[in-house]
């Protein structure tokens, strides 16, 4: 067990006990189906289990959130949230992605990792807190959907139903450090046009070719920055496809670009390098995730710093590009392991998690109640 948590065990409701709860309470959520768009049983799981302990609930389709006890308007408000929706599992499964199974003290299963353990610890958070009248801060939990898609009825469906927010925890499995910025996310799908003609015959004019000189662009292309300072876009081309018979020269030729950008350049100013320098169309795809930041002096991010949390840059995208406010991305688990085949996460991760996001959010009231 993580040493931070033993400043606690006298305090609030009895920590093992809550780490045991939060294992069960994963253990159900791995093995209900909740692709995205699909998550009502596991939404439905998750308030349940709320309301066993006299939550009260709010839902819109598939997110669930609620406060503490003693809410007052006049304090901050801090959200809590993480996803409950997951990917769809892989062909390289070797196990049951739905039977959670324990081995040598990692729980295995899909979306154990990402991002169930880091939601099961912040509801172990909010549980912890939920009955203390002395706080100088409110908590928000919210449990959201289609976060792997970036859809339309995930948490950004909530945020004008929520009560104002001062700042956020976004759980994603980080080992616990502290992503004080993540990239933006941006889709792309173009389409190189030439003209289609006999292969045999030097007719047409191959689309194919004119596709790769825009490739060729992506791949190679820096945008400007400060010397010493991390490339601010990345463009990878993820998917291409052309041609319709072997002898028939392409007059089309469709890929797809995925880039990430971080605050140095808005959205418009990628498009028009874009529009600058290659000659297919293309078209955007709606949900542009914008790039978060959070500045270092900001009390949750001084509070982390003080129990030993690291601060990087994230290059992932996640819910955090949907909020207004400040927010700092954190959880237990491993960001290399997502998406993985036989996904698993430890269960000393999670208890860990669940001690470090207590201390962080004491320090913030020892903090702001000085």
């Amino acid at each position: 067990m993580n040493t931070i948590s033993k400043i606690h065990l006298t305090e609030g409701p009895d920590l093992n006990h809550l780490y045991q709860e939060s294992l069960e309470l994963l253990s159900s959520l791995i093995s209900i189906p909740s692709f995205s768009g699909e998550e009502t049983f596991t939404a439905d799981d998750i308030e349940s289990f709320l309301n066993q302990h006299g939550i009260n609930t709010f839902r819109k389709h598939n997110n669930v959130w609620c406060y503490n006890k003693y809410m007052d308007a006049s304090k901050p408000t801090i959200l809590l949230n993480s996803h409950h929706d997951t990917v769809r599992p892989n062909g390289q499964y070797t196990r049951d992605p739905f039977r959670p199974t324990i081995e040598n003290e990692k729980l295995y299963g899909l979306g154990s990792n990402d991002a169930g353990g880091p939601l099961v610890s912040l509801i172990a958070t909010f549980l912890y807190f939920f009955e203390r009248k002395d706080l100088c801060f409110n908590l928000c939990l919210a449990a959201t959907a289609e976060e792997e898609t970036s859809g339309e009825l995930g948490i950004r469906d909530i945020l004008g139903d929520i009560k104002e927010i001062a700042f956020a925890i976004v759980g994603e499995p980080t080992c616990m450090q502290m992503a004080i910025a993540e990239k933006g996310s941006m889709v792309i799908d173009c389409i190189a046009k030439g003209r289609s003609g006999h292969a045999a015959r030097e007719e047409g004019d191959n689309a194919i070719y004119h596709a790769l000189k825009d490739i060729e662009w992506f791949k190679s292309y820096l945008f400007p920055i400060m010397d010493d300072q991390p490339q601010p876009v990345k463009m990878t081309v993820t998917e291409i496809k052309g041609g319709i018979q072997h002898n028939i020269v392409p007059g089309e030729c469709s890929f797809t670009v995925d880039i990430r950008f971080d605050h140095n350049y808005t959205e418009r100013e990628i498009v028009n390098t874009i529009i600058n320098h290659t000659s297919s169309d293309f078209t955007i795809r709606p949900n542009v995730l914008k790039p978060s930041y959070i500045d270092i002096l900001h009390p949750l991010v001084v509070a982390g710093l003080s129990l030993g949390r690291q601060t990087y840059f994230s290059p992932t995208s996640s819910d955090q590009g949907w909020l207004d406010m400040p927010s700092v991305k954190m959880g237990p688990g491993n960001s290399a392991r997502s998406h993985t085949a036989d996904e698993f996460i430890g269960i000393e991760e999670i208890e860990e998690g669940i001690d470090i996001y207590i201390s962080l959010l004491e320090s913030l009231e020892l903090e702001q109640g000085k």
